[in-house]
């Protein structure tokens, strides 16, 4: 249980980052980052689920950079459900989850056991 909050408070502070590197990528404080760091994920486990297995001949074909694709479009409709995340467009939400791609695995290999 600790580990998962750890994980949710490293991605809400990644989210924060990506805000300050990425043009069009608005995050307005801590909490709001909480929030879209939650439906995020949760958009990612079903949704987003959902459209990797339906893409998946086009993510063969892209070797997997769609999936980066898939990942902004989630990103994009959290923005459009959570107060205080704002993303402006497709590209500034491609860009960010290529940023949030590489500081998650940071972030997995900071809490990896060994």
């Amino acid at each position: 249980m600790a580990k998962l909050l750890l994980h949710w408070v490293l991605s809400a502070l990644a989210l924060l980052v990506v805000s300050h590197l990425v043009p069009g990528f608005y995050v307005r404080g801590p909490v709001p980052a909480l929030v879209a760091a939650l439906v995020i994920g949760f958009l990612n486990a079903t949704l987003g689920l959902f459209l990797k297995i339906v893409t998946l001949p086009l993510t063969i074909l892209t070797l997997g950079l769609f999936l980066l694709v898939i990942n902004g479009i989630m990103i994009l409709l959290a923005s459009a459900i959570v107060r205080g995340f704002h993303v402006n467009g497709l590209v500034p939400a491609f860009w960010g989850a290529v940023v949030l791609a590489l500081l998650g695995m940071l972030i997995r290999a900071a809490t990896k056991k060994e």
